[in-house]
């Protein structure tokens, strides 16, 4: 069988995506930290605002570093995990860290269609906070200069060391993201292992996740904003059976119907928020359609307000002068004010309804609960219990 280049190429991509738990090849990053190893130095500031140093732990009989992060669905699913990691070993003298490695400006926005917040280090303390994180969670995003040190590939990513700090194993938490599934847990056979003064039976392992964010990618996130501000924006106009079937809402995707005008400042000032969620989920079954309550003659004014917000979502413009018949076609029991929101699950369920400005945090915990649990089993689950 004879294979030409484009087929090479093809054939590459897959393996990429295959080793590296993604849908395409990354820039090869630092060579990851070798067995017996001793553990790189390092002093970063936690989300509790306190500096902690690898000396911090020097009595510890065993140390615990776990590259985790914020936006990675597989990172969620392993926090509960991580965390009860640390809750058992605790009293035995081991000791668990945990290491943000993302540069935020790197990771896109179109990576983050499962997540509520980003990786920056002020979106990881509402993260810790909401998840009640049992451990250190600090920061090294900005230079990544210990994270090179160390070289994760993934999140999360397992280094643990013994006493002497030598690194007696690297890799992943257990053999499967999904929890029910698992039948090797290998962080705890090596904890175990150094706590009995045995050699670790597997020293590494590979780790499922997503891909580290290093500098260099900041390049894709600056290219997906400009092919944004490259898009077509459009208004149309709006009629009474539309918005009565926008309420129905038989798209088959969980629908953010967002009600504004031109002179509404509180509208102006949640608009990038919106379009942020969109870009943000917009790839899944979910979809933002932005009314603006202005007059059919105010299309203009309609046109440039949402220009300038590249406001690539599906935008329309009530249909005729007679607002409040329009209006009430959408929504009966609604008084007219805006802004006002509503999200509507396929087939008409509301599971949020908002007059006045949204807390996007809520709104975007709200989508990612009520998207379609069908390209990543289990991520729905995550954040039903979280929200407890």
């Amino acid at each position: 069988m004879r294979f030409n280049k484009t087929c090479l190429g093809v054939l590459y991509l897959i393996f990429c995506g295959l080793i590296s738990g993604c849908a395409f090849c990354d820039e090869p990053g630092p060579p990851t930290l070798a067995i017996a190893a001793a553990a790189p130095d390092f002093c970063l500031t936690g989300t509790d605002d306190q500096t902690h140093c690898l000396k911090d732990y020097s009595t510890s009989k065993v140390l615990v570093i776990a590259f985790i992060c914020n936006h990675c669905p597989t990172s969620q699913l392993y926090e509960s995990r991580i965390k009860q990691l640390a809750a058992d070993y605790r009293d035995r003298g081991v000791a668990l860290v945990a290491i943000e490695p993302n540069n935020p400006n790197a990771v896109r926005l179109d990576e983050m269609g499962y997540t509520d917040v980003g990786d920056s280090f002020e979106e990881m303390k509402i993260r810790s906070a909401y998840r009640h994180f049992n451990f250190p969670y600090l920061y090294d995003g900005e230079t990544q200069k210990v994270s090179r040190a160390y070289g994760p590939t993934a999140t999360p990513h397992i280094f643990i060391f013994d006493s002497g700090r030598k690194l007696r194993y690297e890799g992943r938490v257990d053999n499967n993201p999904r929890e029910p599934l698992v039948t090797r847990r290998d962080a705890r056979s090596a904890i175990g292992a150094l706590l009995a003064g045995k050699q670790v039976p597997v020293a590494k392992t590979p780790s499922v996740g997503c891909s580290t964010k290093w500098l260099y990618k900041e390049e894709g996130r600056k290219e997906e904003l400009a092919e944004i501000e490259g898009k077509p924006v459009d208004v149309k106009l709006a009629s009474a059976r539309d918005l009565q079937a926008l309420r129905k809402n038989a798209t088959g995707k969980l629908l953010l119907v967002n009600f504004w005008a031109t002179w509404c400042g509180p509208c102006f000032k949640e608009l990038p928020e919106l379009e942020t969620i969109y870009r943000m989920y917009g790839h899944r079954a979910f979809d933002l359609v932005t009314v603006s309550i202005n007059y059919p003659d105010e299309k203009t004014g309609v046109y440039s307000a949402l220009s300038k917000q590249h406001a690539t979502s599906k935008n329309l413009l009530l249909g005729s002068t007679n607002i409040y018949d329009l209006m009430a076609a959408f929504d009966a029991d609604w008084n007219a004010a805006v802004p006002y929101s509503m999200l509507i699950r396929p087939g008409g369920q509301v599971v949020y309804k908002r007059q006045g400005a949204i807390d996007p945090l809520e709104v975007r915990r709200l989508i990612i609960a009520n998207l379609k649990d069908d390209d990543y089993i289990g991520h729905q689950a995550y954040w039903h219990q979280s929200a407890k």
